[in-house]
């Protein structure tokens, strides 16, 4: 993923180096669990440790310059580990295939990149909610089509998407969950030089759990979940990005992102303040999209491997987590400074003369006995007019004689109050805050 959407404490867990210290990490567990288990001597397990170092960026260098020769990764790693550690290096990858290195330290790979992921997912919730409390009853206009509906809150609106945050989180932990095994099965996943007891062993050292079966692989569907469950916290992040993008809009202006002192918005005309860091989040959550398509794609093996999904893998794997990375803190720090104009959602909300309250009309008129669909008409033949012609809805309703035949002024009056139409907000903020 290039710089400009990432942060240095998410790649550098998909560094060379960092990718090889993990292939090191899986070689020396499954040593030390073949010496307990009596298959590798115990003085060659502990020289192997003991001589194999860290991996440096030269050595992640020196392991590419071998891979250039042999054409393959996990045989260049082995062979600078024979340059590093000598002839007690055979015992390692002893009875092993490629992929029990690979998929069982990508397993490790992911693991830490989730746990970066989850506390930003963390720290932007936090500001979700920050904010939703802070605007928990500044009254607002709710809109469905695009157009005027009922008062509803700006609190409301963030309350839902701290709910939906909680979701994403927990969908987003499951995947994890799911990827967090490791195979020291063989090549075919037979254990046929193998024994399952080593796997135990080497899944336990390295905080994972083993495969229950695999193949040459550990099954990919795994991957496809949790790289989904990544594109759909991108999918929430996408739909609070448009509704921000919608909200700036200069017909609404209800709230607006942050504006740094010496930011330009446009090189042709100076007085532009765009939804830039919004329309951003939008376009990254379309590449999640397409990378959890990719995983999707990495189901589908040729018997018991084939590596059409490693291509895949390399690239997903590093860019899906970084750009959630990126896009999960980015967005935190976008409501944290969100500008929110209350004068300006009043405003709005009263734009339209009160046609906002017509549903408490039709329902004060439907409790009266009169049947449904002729309040609807009655009310509904105002707020047209209201809406037409630019005139007070409330005004038409009291002066209506049909209707003020049912309704007297008081309770005309009463369908308009706000306070009644939200005095369930702080029920609705007990659920989702508890």
């Amino acid at each position: 993923m290039i710089s400009r959407y990432a942060r240095p404490e998410m790649t550098a867990l998909w560094s060379a180096e960092a990718r090889y210290a993990r292939w090191l990490d899986v070689e020396l567990a499954a040593c030390d669990a073949m010496a307990e288990e009596g298959l590798v001597p115990k003085e060659a397990a502990a020289a192997c440790r003991a001589r194999a170092g860290s991996i440096s960026p030269a050595d992640a260098v020196r392991i590419e310059e071998i891979e250039k020769t042999v054409k393959h990764d996990v045989i260049a790693f082995l062979t600078f580990l024979e340059e590093r550690i000598g002839p007690d290096a055979r015992w390692l990858h002893l009875g092993m295939t490629s992929s029990d290195v690979l998929d069982t330290s990508l397993a490790l790979q992911l693991g830490a990149a989730g746990t970066l992921l989850l506390a930003g997912l963390d720290q932007a919730r936090a500001a979700v909610k920050k904010r939703a409390f802070e605007h928990r009853h500044t009254p607002m206009i709710g809109r469905s089509h695009g157009i005027h509906a009922e008062p509803i809150t700006f609190g409301l609106k963030l309350a839902l998407w701290y709910d939906e945050l909680g979701r994403a989180r927990s969908r987003l932990e499951r995947g994890l969950a799911t990827v967090r095994v490791g195979k020291i099965s063989g090549a075919v996943g037979t254990f046929a030089n193998v024994p399952p007891q080593v796997e135990a062993r080497v899944c336990a050292r390295l905080g994972l759990d083993p495969a229950p079966a695999s193949s040459q692989i550990v099954q990919r569907d795994r991957h496809a979940e949790l790289f989904s469950a990544i594109a759909l916290v991108g999918a929430s992040i996408e739909k609070f990005a448009v509704e921000i993008r919608h909200l700036q809009r200069t017909e609404v202006r209800e709230a607006e992102e942050p504006f740094t002192a010496g930011q330009k918005g446009s090189s042709a005309m100076p007085h532009k303040r765009n939804p830039i860091l919004s329309e951003n989040l939008t376009g990254l959550a379309r590449l999640l999209r397409g990378y959890a398509l990719s995983a999707l794609e990495d189901v589908a093996l040729w018997h018991e491997r084939d590596i059409s999904h490693s291509s895949v893998e390399r690239v997903i794997g590093p860019d899906a987590t970084v750009l959630l990375d990126f896009m999960l803190h980015r967005f935190g720090r976008l409501v944290a400074e969100l500008r929110v104009y209350p004068e300006r959602m009043r405003h709005n909300l009263e734009a339209t003369g009160g046609l906002v309250f017509s549903q408490r009309a039709l329902l004060a008129l439907a409790r009266k006995g009169v049947p449904r669909q002729t309040a609807y008409v009655m009310v509904q033949r105002n707020a047209l007019r209201a809406l037409d012609e630019g005139l007070d809805f409330k005004k038409l309703l009291l002066g209506d004689e049909e209707l003020r035949h049912h309704l007297g002024e008081a309770e005309i009056e009463a369908c308009f109050d706000l306070q009644q139409q939200l005095r369930h907000v702080d029920a609705i903020f007990a659920r989702v805050f508890g």
